[in-house]
């Protein structure tokens, strides 16, 4: 997307972020967000949206600074959820949070996202604080949050709308009450739904607007936290079909995403085998050819693509190899 029509924010390199867990922190506790230093999680968003009261606001948004601040974590994705643009809170959300703590600071995230032009608002909001606070032009992310019907109609003209955006999100339980959906009970099936997944059209629909545009997918937060076995089933179908991450409300859910959404160890193996057999066939020394056998299987430019996705969902998530690739003797 070029920078004139995303509202001015240049295109810089984005690193390949793993979020396999995104731990959800509410910024009016400052016990919390000193507690998820120490957890496991890829990814710590600090809210200040539905977390939070209308009256604690102004004080999360002060928690949050100093958290980010004082630093500690290291390794970790670090976003903050401002809320939506029909409160009277996203500005003063944004221009306090980039301009007390930008520079220790990876994404925004806009929840409530229903058009393209919502993304372009932060894009130009964002640009004027890093000009004015000394920042990297185009550094800090967004990641957009899909909660409606609006919003998931529009979700491929949002996840064009800016070179900032870094993940589509699916926001289960404010779409589930726009759709007038029957069910209190976030990440399970609709009572009545017997037959194959409700929520299958908008994980694809969210998943093929992130692909088309190069993007991350993430599935939203499953509230029985005490359930681990129940998460695990939930993040298991979104991870089938290929979203990189999912929502954590409770520590005891972080190793369960971490693992959910982390391949194999076999998987991994097998990925980085295929890559490493593949570029030495297709070379000159290899004979440059185009299909070969890798043990019993054959092995093709399609495998190489596949190959890559897993190997790189790996390399994430800090996997390391346990086989090597030997090229033939002669």
């Amino acid at each position: 997307m070029s920078s004139m029509t995303s509202g001015g924010a240049m295109p810089v390199s984005r690193p390949l972020r793993a979020r396999r867990s995104n731990l959800a922190v509410p910024g009016s506790s400052p016990k919390m967000l000193d507690k998820a230093r120490g957890l496991p999680a890829d990814q710590v968003f600090m809210d200040i949206e539905d977390a939070v009261a209308p009256l604690a606001k102004p004080e999360a948004r002060r928690n949050i600074v100093a958290a980010l601040n004082e630093g500690g974590y290291d390794g970790k994705v670090r976003a903050v959820r401002v809320n939506d643009w029909t409160t009277q809170w996203t500005y003063a959300d944004v221009v306090e949070v980039v301009g007390g703590a930008g520079a220790n600071l990876d994404c925004i995230m806009l929840p409530k996202v229903q058009t393209a032009d919502q993304i372009v608002a932060l894009d130009l909001l964002l640009t004027q604080l890093e000009k004015s606070h000394g920042l990297e032009i185009g550094r800090i992310g967004i990641e957009a949050q899909i909660e409606n019907a609006m919003g998931l109609t529009n979700v491929d003209a949002i996840a064009a709308a800016s070179p900032r955006v870094e993940t589509i999100i699916f926001g289960p339980a404010d779409f589930m009450a726009s759709i007038n959906m029957k069910s209190l009970v976030v990440g399970e099936q609709p009572p009545g739904y017997d037959v194959g997944d409700a929520y299958h059209y908008i994980l694809m629909r969210i998943l093929m607007a992130a692909r088309a545009y190069d993007k991350q997918a993430i599935d939203g937060p499953y509230l029985q936290i005490k359930d681990v076995e129940g998460y695990k089933r939930v993040a298991g179908r979104s991870a089938a079909l290929g979203f990189d991450g999912k929502w954590v409300l409770h520590p005891g859910q972080v190793e369960a995403a971490n693992e959910v959404y982390s391949p194999r160890q076999d998987d991994y193996d097998h990925a980085e085998l295929i890559l490493d057999a593949y570029e030495y066939y297709t070379s000159a020394a290899g004979g440059a050819k185009g299909a070969v056998m890798l043990g019993d299987e054959m092995i093709d430019e399609a495998s190489r693509k596949m190959a890559v996705v897993i190997a790189a969902k790996g390399r994430a998530a800090g996997m390391a190899r346990t086989q090597t690739f030997t090229p033939p003797e002669g």
